[in-house]
Order: structure tokens, then C-alpha cells, then sequence
């Protein structure tokens, strides 16, 4: 759709004929010598331009439309294009994982090989965070220590890639989660964005051993903040393994503290999850995919396109062109002999 926006700018069309008609300066008497060859030479001369003998009404013509295309400009003319509908979401969303020395245990089964349980949240994460276009996602990696590894953003191929990169051990060999749920929850706060539902997804396979928070009070400390937190708890239950005295059956997640992850998570508004291979894990992160966002408006976007400047071009063609018609070739100069 065309249109100009600011179209109250034709209202000084008149204003060169105002200016011809109150501005013109009066006639003076004025001291004349005469010529007696006068009318020979006027006779001799041709037109000079278009504002001379009979091109004048054309030479009118020119200036006015230069005028209607200079004002044409100035008024903004616009190509609008449809309606396009924004994507838009509802969710600043944390992914807080454990990254402690006993998230190398053997447990997992990754591409039908046995593997760590770090090497399985890899994969299963970064699916999960490709999944997540048009949400703002960030990272938080905990060990002893809690950090953020990437900030809140559009951007989840540099996410995934951050986690990608996590090893053991880069924050320490025991767990922090009252810590890496304080630091979440301060990172989330700091948006000052009520209309977008907080959410945290935390993954764990033990207990709090490290820290100066407490997980209980950091999870009282999100519920008073408005951020949800999911909870999630990863580590097979019973696993074989060889000794001296032969092969026997352990628990290798007799440490995770389940009734303080689901504490966490009732608290808080969210659910806990348990994950004893790598199947159950993709399946939780699947579920954690189908959250509701918090209703907004649809936004939309119209295309606009400034179409000033043809306009402009044709005014400045003419004003050329009159400028070239006054100009008349005066030819080579003789030397008299």
C-alpha cells in the first residue's frame, strides 16, 4: 500500500504564488540611456532559455513540477507491505548442569555404547536446546563452584556449543546446588522482565556437598522471585561391575538427594524428573519442551519502504535540464587577420 506520511507537507504548494504575488518588489523609476540601435539589436538576439519570449508557459510548467516533486519528497512517500506475524515467547530460560567428578560415571548409553552420564546430557541437552528457537536461553555450569557459562540469549548454537565444550572438573570435583540456583535466580531477577515466565532446569546427580547457599533456601529465594524450577535427577539405579572377588551389583546413585530435588521443585512451581538412562532423559527433556509460555499480545510487522528518492532524482533531472537549455554554444573566436 502507497501512502505518504507526512502528507501535510502539500500544504505549501501555494506558497511559491503567495510569494510572486506579496513579495514582488515594486517598480522604480529608474534613469535610462537610450540606444538609437536598441530595436536592432533586441531584433538581432534570439531566445534565451525558457524563461524567454514564447517558452516562457513551458519554462512554468518545468518550475512547478520541480516544486510538486521537491514537495513529493519532503512528504515521505512509503510502500507499505503486508502484515507479518513476529514469533514471539514467553520464556527466559536457565539450564543449570552438573558438571562434578561424578558425572563421569559409566552408566549412560550413548549411540549403543556405554558412556558418562556428562557425555549423554551433551547430546540429549543440545537437542533439547535446538528445539528452543525464539526462546532466550542461558547456561550454568556447577561443580564446587557455580558459574555462568552464557548469558540469556536468541543466539542456542552458541549455547550448545558452550556446553559442548564443559568438562569435568572445570568447577570443581563436589556439587554446589544451592549455588547454582542462587546464581540462577540473581541472573533471571537482574531482567527485570515480569512479562516473560522464569525458568530454570536444573540437572543433578547428587547432593548438595559445596557452597555457601543452601538448596532449600535458594528454592525459597526463587519462589519469592517468580522462577520456576525443574528438577532433574540423572544416574542409573542398580549397574554391574568387576572386582577381585568377581562382578557385583552397587547403586551408583545412592547419593543423589531426591526428597531435596523434589522439595526444590514443588516449592517453586515446577516438577522433579528422574532419569535412569539416557531414553528416560530424552523423554523428560521432551515433556520440559511442551511448556506453556505466558499469553501475550501477537505482535506484528509491517515492511515499509522509503520511496523518496524518485521523486527526488526526477526534480533534480529537471532542474539539469532547465539549467542546460540556457546554456547556447557561442562557437570558436577568430582572430581578425
Amino acid at each position: 500500500m502507497f501512502h505518504f506520511a507526512w502528507p501535510w507537507v502539500f500544504l505549501l504548494l501555494p506558497l511559491p504564488l503567495l510569494a510572486y504575488f506579496y513579495l514582488a518588489p515594486k517598480p522604480r523609476e529608474q534613469q535610462a540611456v537610450v540606444v538609437p540601435f536598441y530595436q536592432q539589436l533586441t531584433a538581432s538576439k534570439g531566445p534565451s532559455g525558457p524563461l524567454s519570449g514564447g517558452q516562457k508557459p513551458v519554462a512554468l510548467i518545468v518550475l512547478c513540477l520541480i516544486w510538486v516533486l521537491l514537495l513529493s519528497a519532503a512528504a515521505r512517500p512509503q510502500w507499505v507491505g503486508e502484515p507479518i506475524a513476529l514469533s514471539t515467547s514467553g520464556r527466559d530460560l536457565l539450564l543449570a548442569v552438573d558438571i562434578s567428578d561424578s558425572m563421569s560415571e559409566q552408566d549412560m548409553v550413548v549411540n549403543r555404547r556405554g558412556d558418562s552420564r556428562l557425555n549423554a546430557v551433551k547430546q540429549v541437552v543440545s537437542e533439547f536446546i535446538q528445539r528452543r528457537q525464539g526462546d532466550r536461553i542461558g547456561l550454568v555450569l556447577f561443580g564446587s563452584n557455580a558459574y555462568l557459562q552464557a548469558p540469556l540469549t536468541f543466539d542456542s548454537n552458541t549455547v550448545s556449543t558452550f556446553l559442548q565444550e564443559a568438562q569435568l572438573g572445570f568447577a570443581g570435583p563436589k556439587t554446589a546446588i544451592g549455588d547454582a540456583i542462587g546464581l540462577a535466580v540473581k541472573r533471571l531477577q537482574a531482567l527485570n522482565n515480569q512479562s516473560n515466565q522464569r525458568v530454570l532446569v536444573l540437572l543433578t546427580d547428587g547432593a548438595n556437598t559445596a557452597g555457601e547457599v543452601k538448596p532449600r533456601q535458594a528454592a525459597t529465594l526463587a519462589q519469592q522471585t517468580g522462577v520456576k524450577i525443574y528438577t532433574v535427577g540423572i544416574g542409573a539405579d542398580e549397574m554391574t561391575v568387576r572386582s577381585f572377588f568377581g562382578q557385583r551389583r552397587i547403586n551408583p546413585s545412592a547419593k543423589l538427594d531426591e526428597e531435596t530435588l523434589l522439595y526444590i521443585a514443588q516449592t517453586t512451581g515446577g516438577r522433579y524428573f528422574r532419569a535412569h538412562n539416557t531414553a528416560e532423559l530424552e523423554q523428560i527433556y521432551q515433556e520440559i519442551d511442551k511448556l506453556e509460555p505466558v499469553e501475550q499480545e501477537q505482535q506484528w510487522l509491517r515492511p515499509v519502504r522509503a520511496l523518496f528518492t524518485w521523486p527526488l532524482l526526477a526534480a533534480l533531472a529537471l532542474a539539469v535540464l532547465a539549467l542546460l537549455s540556457q546554456i547556447k554554444p557561442t562557437g570558436l573566436l577568430r582572430r581578425p587577420y
